[in-house]
């Protein structure tokens, strides 16, 4: 799978992002020097954490038959640390539906193993960069 990342225009820092066939903004924040068009790469990096939990939670559910109504997942981040090594997000997750405490354990269990989360933090990313 290719996903491609052009230039939206000749001034500014806004791109658009292509995957498959789906295409958005992207752009810096104002303190980073955007107009904030779209989402910054850093918040990309977020949400895809966010949205492999919800979806892992939802997946999950289904298959085990729990009576999941909806899923809410935030992200806040800390990169107060970055430039020393450390980047934080803390993941809360609210869903709602006729759980008990079993299964709420178990799809929290769940959600802290979404494909995302361990691409982040167990497994080594190797990344060449070169001139098409």
């Amino acid at each position: 799978m290719s996903i491609s990342v052009r230039r939206d225009g000749t001034s500014g820092t806004r791109h658009t992002v292509h995957v498959r066939n789906h295409a958005f903004a992207v752009d810096a924040s104002p303190v980073g020097g955007g107009a904030d068009a779209g989402p910054s790469p850093h918040d990309l990096y977020d949400a895809a954490l966010a949205s492999c939990k919800a979806l892992t939670v939802l997946l999950y559910a289904q298959r085990k038959n729990m009576p999941v109504e909806d899923i809410e997942v935030r992200i806040e981040r800390d990169d107060s640390q970055e430039r020393q090594g450390v980047y934080r997000l803390k993941a809360s997750l609210h869903v709602t539906g006729a759980l008990d405490e079993a299964q709420r354990a178990e799809l929290l269990r769940v959600a802290a193993k979404c494909p995302v989360h361990r691409l982040m933090v167990d497994v080594k990313t190797e990344i060449e960069t070169g001139w098409a």
